[in-house]
């Protein structure tokens, strides 16, 4: 189909009268700009009438139509009888986009029941391309009878641009006006469109139409009144329109009755066909157009027939009516413009089905007399230009010979901007260089803040105001030093960690690392180191040796790479390895640092139960996750704050005078330390450092003040805090990748 125009002629020339519509789209609706409704002198399917007078009727009508209204600008789209033509819809079988008009001419070739080259064909696609079954309308109608139908307005001088078969026209206007009529396939409406020959029955649904010419329409009952009261057909077809006001409408309703039954069961008889070939769909609704609707008790007869509602439209529900036009005048039409309303819709681009019937020739010379005026434009632009060059060549050498000055001065400003160019280019050379330095000089800093990070986050595990909210006043007044507060809760029942020493260390491969020594191991080679050096033998001192020692069990052959050693082994699993040592006054330590079982109950959730939640706790997207928490990369060891064992850092060394004798006091395992410069001596105890209460654990004395043993003859305590060390590995999840290569110092991670 042509490409849609901004307004419209559509006519439909019938048997009893021309009915026109000028539209215009406006958005999504369209307004009507001009309309006219013209009756033939004579009705044209008259017995009377031969075909000579038939023409000569419709030029006469034409010309009125000419006279009353401006055609010579907007296109024209034109309608022929359904039962001078052919549509049928096929589906067809799967094949590839490009393959489809081959099909489609190969389905009309077995559908037409008539020669290809005595037709004038086209097809429109009823599907989505990528629906899974392809629906196709095939519509044709006979070259004499559409020839024929151009001829009348060719005579005079009226420039057909489209052709459409009237069913397909009420369908579009059907599809377009009441969508809601033709929302599903399993639903249908019918319109009946009665003319003056015949009456066209329209089976619509949301992807597909079907027709159906019945060969009765209007002038039937006028026939049946012109044989019952001996009447000319137009004598006759007046007292049919004046029936209902006439003094022997009784008389003349009887001379139509059999004609009623006869046109009822037709359509009756014809719908029930459709309904047999397709059970899925039920029929409900029927809409009336044409004018033979306008014979009363028509409507009603058939509603009753039919048994389903029979509906006429009184206006159209999305065409607007421009000013200066009778609104009133043209909603009396309104039945009559059904056909010419569907045409125009398709001239506008806004119907549903687009195929043209236009023959090929008339479209061809169309396109030609359509491009002349182009190219008589084109010719007069070509010449325009031409003289323009002839001229501005002249101008441009008289401007040539008078500006040998500018040149000569545009020369050297070239030249000086060459010059220029150059040195840009050596600064932009020198700018790259000194940007590689920078950024090479820079690099050393990146990631400087991944362990700050990684220290807010474990101390935001830490039992804090947040996480334990039900001690909240505790940690409060903890941290702002209120001791009063604090030793207002027992001291066995503060849910509280407290660190004395955390270290991180980063490590390339998770999977290989080795924690150090624990806490007790540590402080036993510390004594021992202490001993030795004050014997004088500093070969077991705790330095270097050690140091290397404990960062070999960490790293393995890592740590020897700041040492000219080589690996190449690939990076696996960067992270730090983690070390915390702390106290708690908590009677059960265990429930702070790693509880069991409180997987899905984050109010008891201890500090390694958050580690290992930090997605949910700090988000998505948190840089760490706790590697793994099987033995060799995680380790808790904990125990009661002892003076003889505890772990160096903590609490805070307390000198109490000695009340007791000697012999007391050794027993109690304490050595006498000594207070000020006095020389008193007094027992060293550890205490908290903002309660200033007792942390170790104190033996438990007889009435003489001794201490206690069991039967193993070991002291009886009484136990206050407790110390912990945990070890664990938290894996880096987007730390940059890194070789190790040669004599390359850094490869190890180092302490933070």
């Amino acid at each position: 189909m042509a490409a849609a125009s901004d307004a419209i002629w559509a006519v439909d020339l019938g048997n009893t009268s021309l009915k026109a519509l000028h539209l215009v789209a406006v958005g999504d609706v369209v307004q009507v700009i001009g309309f006219d409704h013209i009756p033939h002198g004579k009705i044209l399917s008259g017995s009377k009438v031969s075909a000579a007078e038939r023409d000569e009727l419709i030029a006469i009508t034409l010309r009125q139509f000419v006279q009353r209204n401006d055609v010579s600008y907007d296109p024209l789209i034109v309608s022929v009888p359904s039962q001078n033509s052919f549509a049928r819809f096929v589906t067809l079988p799967p094949v590839e986009q490009k393959r489809l008009p081959e099909i489609v001419k190969f389905e009309a070739a077995q559908q037409i029941p008539f020669d290809m080259s005595e037709v004038q064909w086209d097809f429109q696609m009823m599907t989505e391309p990528d629906s899974p079954e392809q629906k196709v309308g095939i519509f044709a109608i006979k070259n004499e009878v559409v020839e024929a139908e151009m001829e009348h307005f060719e005579r005079e001088d009226l420039q057909v641009s489209y052709v459409q078969i009237a069913p397909m026209a009420l369908y579009n206007y059907l599809l377009f006006d009441r969508p809601e009529l033709v929302n599903s396939d399993t639903r249908a409406t019918v319109i009946v469109n009665v003319g003056a020959e015949s009456t066209d029955l329209v089976v619509c649904t949301k992807s597909g139409v079907w027709q159906r010419c019945i060969l009765m329409g209007g002038n039937a009952f006028t026939q049946a009144i012109a044989e019952t009261f001996r009447l000319s057909p137009e004598k006759a077809e007046k007292l049919k329109r004046t029936a209902p006001v006439s003094k022997y409408a009784r008389q003349i309703f009887q001379a139509m009755r059999p004609v009623f039954t006869d046109w009822a069961s037709e359509v009756q008889r014809s719908l029930g066909f459709y309904t047999s070939s397709n059970p899925d769909v039920k029929l409900t609704r029927v809409i009336a157009m044409g004018g033979g609707t306008k014979l009363r008790g028509l409507l009603k007869y058939l509603g009753q027939t039919l048994q389903i509602p029979v509906e006429k439209p009184e206006a159209f529900k999305k065409a607007m009516i421009a000013q200066g036009l009778s609104s009133a005048k043209f909603h009396e039409n309104v039945a009559d413009f059904g056909v010419v309303y569907g045409l125009g819709l398709q001239g506008l681009g806004m119907a549903r089905i687009e195929s043209n019937l236009l023959p090929t020739s008339v479209a061809r010379s169309m396109a030609w007399a359509n491009k002349t005026k182009y190219f008589i434009g084109a010719a007069v632009m070509l010449l325009i230009v031409c003289l323009m060059v002839l001229g501005r060549v002249g101008l441009d050498r008289v401007s040539f010979a008078r500006n040998e000055s500018t040149r000569a001065m545009n020369n050297r400003v070239a030249a000086q901007a060459e010059d220029a160019r150059k040195v840009k280019d050596d600064y932009e050379m020198q700018k790259s260089e000194f940007q590689a330095k920078l950024v090479a000089q820079f690099a050393q800093f990146q990631h400087r803040e991944v362990v700050p990070s990684l220290y807010d986050m474990l101390l935001s595990a830490l039992p804090n105001a947040e996480n334990t909210p039900d001690q909240r006043d505790l940690f409060l007044a903890y941290d702002r030093g209120d001791a009063a507060t604090v030793r207002s809760i027992p001291r066995p029942k503060r849910k509280q960690l407290i660190v004395t020493h955390i270290s991180t260390y980063f490590s390339d491969d998770l999977a290989t690392a080795q924690f150090g020594q624990t806490a007790t191991m540590r402080k036993d080679a510390m004594m021992r180191d202490t001993q030795l050096a004050a014997e004088g033998d500093e070969s077991g001192a705790y330095g270097d040796s050690a140091l290397m020692a404990e960062m070999m069990a960490i790293y393995g052959d890592r740590f020897m790479g700041q040492f000219g050693t080589t690996s190449t082994e690939e990076e696996k699993s960067p992270g730090f390895i983690v070390s915390i040592l702390g106290y708690s006054p908590y009677e059960n330590v265990g429930a702070l640092v790693d509880p069991p079982g409180v997987r899905d109950n984050p109010a008891r959730w201890g500090f390694v139960t958050r580690i290992a939640n930090l997605d949910k706790i700090v988000g998505p997207d948190c840089p760490f996750e706790l590697f793994s928490k099987e033995a060799g990369h995680f380790r808790f060891e904990h125990a009661t704050v002892e003076w003889e064992t505890v772990p160096l850092g903590i609490g805070e060394v307390e000198i109490i005078p000695e009340s007791t004798d000697a012999t007391s006091r050794t027993t109690a395992g304490r050595a006498p330390a000594m207070m000020g410069m006095t020389g008193t001596q007094g027992i060293e105890i550890l205490v908290d450092p903002v309660t200033r209460e007792r942390i170790d654990a104190e033996p438990i004395l007889d009435a003489e003040g001794k201490p206690r043993v069991d039967l193993l003859g070991k002291p009886q305590l009484i136990k206050h805090d407790s110390w912990f060390q945990l070890d664990f590995k938290l894996k880096w999840k987007n730390a940059p990748k890194t070789t190790t290569d040669t004599g390359s110092a850094g490869a190890m991670g180092m302490p933070y």
